[in-house]
């Protein structure tokens, strides 16, 4: 117990050690030494000292809260009144230090003690302030665990281990889905397009928490190597973390020339309207089929009547593939699938460098001229057939190795499934996106900055919190999303314990000042 409890309100003024610390400053900072002290000096002279008088100030807060305490009648969830109570203090760690809250508490026999003041402050069930809880939550999003912890310890009184920072985050991430499944965005205009777009990010994970089967292959296989892979060996060691984007986009009508760098004019990219509304997210936890049904759940939040035209942009990848339409069927919504053309322009550069050699002016020219037969209405079938000309007229001069990644081209080119997404010249005319910029995007900034870090090995729990925050502050929905979470927290820890839903009000009523009416 700290010395605000051996002498909580002395002289009946609840903010006299405030006070006097204030003072206190007040002449530290008059004196010549300090009026002679460079400004750094005196800048971190205050970040300290102004802490310890927050603290001071916060404490006599709660000291006040405490002496204004009523005993109150208490009814618990299960309907049983508590009468017997006691005081007690509990620790409340905030980001000027540590702190200490007098209250009354509620006991019975077999059941956890009530505390109408811890409900009305709202405290977490932990020792950790809310607003300690809402530094971690956004500074885990950006930094290491173990930067969070020098972060807090550098620019606030609050002191915390890395085990309780991960715990933090875990916990300040809980409400996600509840608060997305919950959240009304603002009308949107039916002339635009409505995105949906999705991919693949692997992760470094801990062994315990690896999938089933990338868990069962580490365990059986066997290297050549004890020190190093060999080429085509894997580590066996990533999670895949499925990332979903949604957002809307005005229709831009363009032509192929408008695409390829030697035919647009300057002002073509000044002209491309630019993504609204946008929100991604990524889970390391849940089934990549998972992820991709809440992009359509968001999206039908978006448009339930589906008035908007629908684009989804892929990869090609077939599990991927499969799963959009199962569930743009389970949705019951009509949309537009489209092939990533940057996946595309890489195949056509594979074959491109097997035939005229790597990054030469002849290899540049006929991948363009190949992405211009795709643009302008020509199909992946096509374009493989033209190309497998190529190659049998220059057969004489491809090696085994060059032969087989033609194939492999023209294969990716002219599957069936694949080349019924490639009517690009239909996506021009009609204003339709035709790359995963976006998404792809996501996968760099909302996954491999933050968890590809050198070194790193990630828990389940902790790679998926550490996503959800980041998605929050990607979308620009941390503030409210944190609003949310707190109003969650005071109904989990407090009022669901109370019969009813009911939370006793421990304080007296303030005093109405009336006004005579003659």
């Amino acid at each position: 117990m700290t010395a605000a409890y051996t002498n909580p309100i002395a002289n009946h003024e609840p903010f006299a050690r405030s006070s006097a610390k204030s003072r206190e400053m007040n002449e530290h900072l008059s004196s010549a030494g300090t009026l002679r002290a460079e400004h750094s000096d005196v800048e971190r002279w205050l970040a300290v000292e102004g802490r310890e008088l927050m603290r001071l100030m916060f404490q006599e807060h709660l000291d006040l809260r405490a002496a204004a305490e009523k005993p109150v009648r208490v009814v618990d969830e299960k309907g049983l009144e508590r009468t017997d109570s006691r005081s007690s203090v509990r620790g409340l760690e905030t980001l000027f230090g540590g702190t200490d809250v007098c209250r009354l508490i509620y006991k019975a026999p077999g059941c956890d003690a009530l505390a109408p003041l811890d409900a009305t402050l709202n405290l977490s069930s932990d020792r950790y302030s809310h607003g300690l809880r809402e530094t971690v939550a956004k500074e885990i999003a950006r930094a290491s665990f173990d930067e969070v912890v020098e972060l807090i310890g550098d620019y606030s009184g609050a002191q915390i281990a890395k085990r309780q920072v991960e715990q933090l985050a875990v916990r300040g991430a809980h409400d996600f889905d509840a608060f997305y499944e919950l959240y009304k965005r603002e009308h949107q205009s039916t002339t635009d397009l409505l995105i949906i777009s999705t991919d693949g990010k692997g992760v470094v994970m801990r062994h315990e928490d690896l999938r089933d089967a990338t868990r069962l292959a580490a365990e059986q296989k066997t290297n050549k190597l004890e020190t190093r892979l060999s080429p085509g060996e894997k580590t066996d060691r990533k999670r895949m973390a499925q990332v979903s984007t949604v957002y809307s986009i005005e229709p831009w009508h363009r032509t192929a020339a408008d695409v390829l760098h030697t035919l647009r004019d300057e002002n073509t990219e000044s002209k491309r309207p630019r993504p609204t509304d946008k929100r991604v997210w990524a889970s390391v936890e849940k089934h990549p089929r998972e992820v991709i049904r809440q992009a359509f759940e968001e999206a039908l939040r978006r448009d339930p009547d589906r008035l908007r035209r629908w684009v989804v942009l892929v990869d090609g990848e077939p599990r991927q593939l499969k799963a959009v339409k199962a569930e743009a069927k389970r949705a019951g919504v009509k949309v537009t699938i489209i092939l990533d053309i940057v996946h595309v322009i890489e195949y056509l550069w594979m074959a491109g460098r097997a035939l005229f050699g790597s990054s030469t002016p002849q290899a540049e020219e006929w991948v363009g001229h190949r992405l211009l037969a795709l643009l302008t209405g020509q199909s992946g079938g096509d374009v493989a057939r033209a190309i497998r000309g190529w190659a049998d007229s220059r057969a004489d001069h491809l090696d085994t190795a060059a032969r087989k990644a033609i194939e492999k081209a023209c294969r990716y080119l002219a599957n069936r499934t694949r080349t019924r997404l490639m009517k690009y010249s239909d996506a021009l005319r009609d204003g339709l996106p035709i790359a995963t910029g976006v998404i792809e995007g996501a996968c760099r900034y909302l996954v491999k900055d933050r968890m590809d870090r050198t070194g790193a090995c990630w828990s389940l729990k902790g790679a998926e919190a550490v996503l959800r925050l980041r998605a929050l502050r990607a979308s620009g929905d941390f503030d409210e999303y944190w609003h949310f979470h707190l109003a969650r927290e005071k109904e989990r820890n407090h009022a669901s314990r109370y019969a009813h839903a009911e939370i006793p009000d421990p304080l007296p009523v303030a005093n109405r000042h009336l006004r005579r009416i003659k």
